[in-house]
């Protein structure tokens, strides 16, 4: 995957997340900002030609479907966001957001879990 999400296309992509298949009044209706029919087509369009979303087919309607899986296109997000942003390194981005958010202690365990996890297929040893 080598293209990456507008604003308004994740939001779109979100909603087939969410509830699957929809035709476009349904995506529609579930934005959070009100948006024309004609937008939401041509959005689902645009996704359909980036290869993120496909559609079938049903009577004189179309319906659309995630073809890139959430966490996928959140794991190229991030990757793109550290390339773009923290100059390749993941070290930068760790550091901002120790350092700029305001971490609870729950946070920092949970976090810390995560990192002490072994990572299978990763080659890394546990």
């Amino acid at each position: 995957m080598t293209q990456t999400l507008t604003d308004r296309e994740a939001d779109v992509m979100k909603v087939l997340w969410e509830h699957g298949p929809s035709g476009v009044a349904e995506v529609r209706g579930h934005l959070e900002d009100p948006l024309a029919r004609n937008t939401v087509l041509t959005m689902l369009r645009i996704l359909e030609e980036k290869g993120f979303v496909k559609h079938k087919t049903e009577g004189r309607a179309h319906r659309y479907f995630a073809l890139v899986p959430e966490q996928l296109a959140r794991k190229h997000a991030v990757k793109h966001l550290i390339g773009k942003l923290f100059r390749g390194s993941t070290d930068l981005l760790f550091a901002h957001l120790v350092t700029s958010e305001a971490l609870t202690a729950e946070d920092v365990a949970r976090i810390k879990a995560q990192i002490e996890q072994p990572r299978i297929g990763k080659g890394k040893k546990p």
